[in-house]
């Protein structure tokens, strides 16, 4: 049965590509005989997986979409992942009707009703055990993020009004880009038609949402990534810091583990630390947990202030 269980996962995964394959070309994929991927293409079916079949010369299979969700076909690892995924997605909001954290919630309390029966004692005791810390973030609609992800991939312009950080809430009309998942915020990246330039929206501020027949070229995004975009937006006004720890690298990124830092092992003692900050006392909050020797480099200011800092704390002697 194991060895059968493994044949229809290779399967699977292989179909789940999207292709089509001749029956020659999977069978010696999977090292089987052509009776016996019939035999293993039926299995599928019969799990409700829809495989179609193209016979004659030219023939293949197919893994088409169905319109029932059949049961999920993970391995161990997969249904930990899952699991896992879930209750750390479930932690980040405060649940509201309809949002994310909320539809991870509900998929987190049943998720086994569609894992093989051989997967969900284990996926029962995985659940049981588990406790998960909250990390609150904005909750964000479930809805919208689909809405916004169908948009992106047809290529449609969205409108919708948004509510900046101070001021009323104005009426936006934009061609999604790219969604960007950043410390627990969801962000959408758009070419603002209006402005006539790239911008980046909360999603959890956004408000009636709705997708237009209008449809958009997709651009060359702004930077190499939507990530970096993103960043460089939100260190526009903040200094970079860099600096040498005397201490180890698994170290210094533990202390600095809210921080995004770019860490480099100089050597077995020593790390280079590169940053975005908006003050120096963040940086010293940080290091002083370490109890190490550091040098800070960049900027000249930040330099200066913690010296003068320091010239404080001797003089409480």
């Amino acid at each position: 049965m194991a060895d059968v269980t493994q044949r229809i996962l290779a399967l699977l995964t292989t179909l789940q590509s999207g292709r089509a394959f001749s029956g020659d070309e999977l069978a010696a994929r999977l090292d089987v005989s052509p009776r016996t991927l019939r035999r293993d293409i039926d299995r599928l079916r019969g799990y409700g997986y829809p495989v179609q079949t193209q016979p004659g010369p030219g023939g293949h299979y197919r893994l088409t979409a169905g319109n029932a969700m059949p049961p999920l076909v993970l391995d161990d690892d997969e249904a930990i992942a899952t699991l896992l995924g879930l209750a750390t997605l479930a932690a980040t909001g405060s649940a509201t009707e309809g949002s994310v954290d909320e539809a991870a919630t509900r998929a987190y309390g049943k998720v086994d009703q569609y894992l093989p029966k051989r997967l969900r004692h284990r996926a029962t005791q995985l659940r049981a055990s588990l406790e998960t810390s909250i990390s609150l973030g904005p909750s964000t609609s479930a809805d919208d993020l689909s809405t916004l992800a169908d948009a992106i991939q047809r290529g449609l312009i969205v409108t919708f009004d948004y509510s900046g950080k101070d001021g009323p809430a104005s009426s936006r009309r934009v061609e999604p880009h790219r969604q960007i998942h950043h410390h627990q915020r969801w962000y959408l990246l758009a070419w603002d038609t209006c402005k006539d330039d790239w911008r980046l929206f909360r999603i959890d501020r956004i408000t009636r949402l709705q997708t237009s027949t209008s449809t958009y070229t997709p651009r060359p995004l702004p930077a190499d990534t939507a990530v970096d975009y993103l960043r460089q937006g939100l260190n526009k006004h903040r200094n970079r810091v860099v600096l040498t720890v005397d201490a180890p690298l698994p170290a210094v990124a533990d202390a600095l583990k809210y921080q995004e830092a770019e860490l480099a092992t100089l050597d077995d003692r020593r790390t280079k630390v590169v940053l975005m900050l908006d003050t120096w006392e963040w940086l010293l909050l940080s290091l002083a947990f370490l109890n190490a020797d550091f040098t800070i480099h960049e900027s000249r200011d930040f330099r200066t202030a913690c010296r003068a800092f320091g010239a404080r704390l001797l003089d409480c002697e």
